[in-house]
C-alpha cells in the first residue's frame, strides 16, 4: 500500500469518531430544546374552588299577640314558596268591638332566606266580605265601608281608609318600606275601628278579606 493510501485511511479514521461526537452532541442539544428542560423559571396558580350557588328568598310572618309563625315555605317547599297563613288575623279578630272601639295587631315580616330581597309589597285581596244579616244581628250591608284601618311600619303610614277602599286599592300593591335584606325583621302594625257612625244596624256583624306579602329578588 502507497504512503498516501496509508495517510488518507488514518484521516478517516481519526475524522469518524469527531464526526460521531458531534452528532450526538447536536442531538442532546434539539431534544433539550424539544423537551423544555433548558427553559428558565416558572410558577403557576390552580383555582381548585370555584363554585356558584343560589340563594334562597324565605318570608316570616309572625304574630306578638297569637305567639303563631307562619313561614313562605309552609306550602310544601321552597320550590313553591307560597303559602296560607290562617293563624294570624291582621284585625284581631274580636267579635265585641263597638263603636270608636280599635283593635291592634302587631306583626313581623321577616327575610329569613339568604338573599336580600329587592321589593317588597302588600297586595290587598280582591274583595272585602261581609256576614249576612240575620235575625240575631243587624240588617246593614255596607260594614266594609264602616270598619276603619290603619296600616303603619314605624312612623310610616302604609294605608288610612276603610276596609271598602283598601279592597278597591287591590290593582295596584303598596310599596313597603325598604326590603329586608337576608335576616332583617320589618314590623308593622293593623289598627282596625268601627266607625263611630255605627248604629244598632250594624250590631253582631263582621267583615274580613285576605291580604298578600311578597318578597322579589
Amino acid at each position: 500500500m502507497s504512503n498516501q493510501l496509508r495517510i488518507s485511511s488514518l484521516k478517516r479514521i481519526r475524522f469518524a469518531p469527531v464526526a460521531l461526537l458531534a452528532g450526538i452532541f447536536a442531538a442532546v442539544l434539539l431534544s433539550l430544546s424539544l423537551t423544555g428542560t433548558l427553559s428558565g423559571f416558572a410558577a403557576s396558580i390552580t383555582n381548585s374552588s370555584n363554585t356558584a350557588a343560589a340563594g334562597t328568598l324565605i318570608m316570616q310572618e309572625q304574630s306578638a299577640n297569637a305567639g303563631v309563625t307562619c313561614l313562605s315555605t309552609d306550602g310544601g317547599s321552597v320550590s313553591t314558596n307560597a303559602a296560607t297563613c290562617s293563624t294570624i288575623n291582621k284585625f284581631g279578630g274580636s267579635t265585641t268591638m263597638t263603636p270608636g272601639v280599635t283593635v291592634n295587631t302587631p306583626i313581623t315580616i321577616k327575610n329569613t332566606g339568604t338573599a336580600a330581597a329587592s321589593t317588597f309589597t302588600l297586595t290587598p285581596g280582591a274583595t272585602c266580605t261581609q256576614s249576612t244579616p240575620t235575625a240575631a244581628t243587624g240588617n246593614a250591608t255596607d260594614l266594609c265601608a264602616k270598619m276603619n284601618l290603619v296600616i303603619t311600619s314605624g312612623s310610616t303610614t302604609v294605608f288610612s281608609g276603610t276596609l271598602a277602599t283598601f279592597k278597591g286599592a287591590a290593582a295596584s300593591a303598596f310599596t313597603m318600606p325598604a326590603a329586608p335584606a337576608a335576616g332583617v325583621s320589618t314590623p308593622f302594625n293593623f289598627a282596625v275601628t268601627l266607625d263611630q257612625s255605627a248604629g244598632n244596624a250594624y250590631q253582631g256583624l263582621s267583615a274580613s278579606m285576605p291580604m298578600t306579602w311578597t318578597f322579589t329578588a
